[in-house]
């Protein structure tokens, strides 16, 4: 139930992944079924290969919204089979991309669980007559073992090619506005709450995470294409350039995460040198 809140629909394969890979689906099916039967979650059929993608009812969310995995955040509901189905493209897509890492950190024996991947965190922006606030699919915490212990941290945005290229890219902007905004204080300029301003991401994080897009949905020249546009982006934009000197940044398709893993050399540095690497050595 706790997995079905955060990461709001899941099938069945991939519940048993996520959750207990060495059972089989039919336990993964009967459990899933005996919190149907008490009323605390629910499926969407999907279309393809008759698929359950499974979510919590409004009794399920009521249960789950005080457990200290989600104190302090809302819990969302999607209320009927209807809206799962609407969301289950882009959604089941994300999970897709979190067991790619999930995993690899299992086969290298780190310390990233099926909860360190929190799906759609928002931040406020600056007014600068824009979008006002940034929606993340993703933050990934993330603590590798070997050679040494380091932790790292990661917005995470799935594209599946439904928005333009351009739309894509200027996610970088909203990433840079974000990373060089500092809020104002209530009270007087010059006052000591003035002095004190810390920029936004601070009071989130103890070091801005890095930023990985990862692709699919299209063909592997048309993915090129749109990872180029990234790159144009991290340098033509001013303000994008000035965050990639000291942000990592790095792009990738869902389809080589999944055969060969994210810590191999698959992802493309967005800024400086271009050669595929690690999403851990960007």
């Amino acid at each position: 139930m706790a997995l079905l809140a955060q990461h709001r629909l899941v099938t069945t394969l991939q519940m048993q992944q996520l959750l207990s890979p060495g059972s089989t689906r039919q336990f993964t099916s009967g459990v899933l079924n005996t919190l149907r039967e008490a009323q605390l979650v629910s499926y969407a059929e999907l279309p393809v290969g008759r698929t359950r993608a499974w979510f919590l009812t409004l009794r399920g969310v009521r249960a789950t919204s005080s457990w200290p995995e989600f104190r302090g955040r809302r819990v969302p509901a999607l209320g009927s089979p209807t809206e799962a189905s609407l969301r289950a493209a882009h959604t089941l897509t994300v999970v897709r991309s979190h067991l790619a890492f999930l995993h690899d950190a299992r086969r290298r024996g780190d310390e990233y669980g099926s909860l360190d991947w929190v799906p759609e965190i928002g931040h406020r922006l600056p007014d600068t007559g824009g979008e006002d606030k940034l929606i993340a699919d993703a933050v990934m915490h993330y603590t590798a073992i070997e050679p040494d212990r380091l932790q790292y941290r990661a917005f995470v945005e799935v594209d599946r090619g439904t928005m333009s290229s351009e739309r894509l890219a200027a996610k970088l902007i909203s990433y840079a506005r974000f990373h060089d905004y500092t809020p104002q204080p209530v009270g007087r300029r010059g006052t000591v709450a003035d002095q004190a301003a810390m920029l936004a991401w601070q009071r989130f994080y103890p070091r801005f995470p890095r930023l990985l897009f990862i692709l699919t949905g299209a063909s592997r020249q048309a993915l090129r294409r749109r990872i180029n546009d990234l790159q144009a982006m991290a340098s033509g934009h001013p303000l994008v350039a000035q965050m990639a000197r000291q942000i990592e940044l790095g792009a990738a398709t869902l389809e080589d995460l999944e055969e060969h893993g994210p810590t191999a050399p698959v992802w493309t540095p967005l800024a400086g040198e271009t050669d595929r690497r690690s999403w851990m050595e960007l």
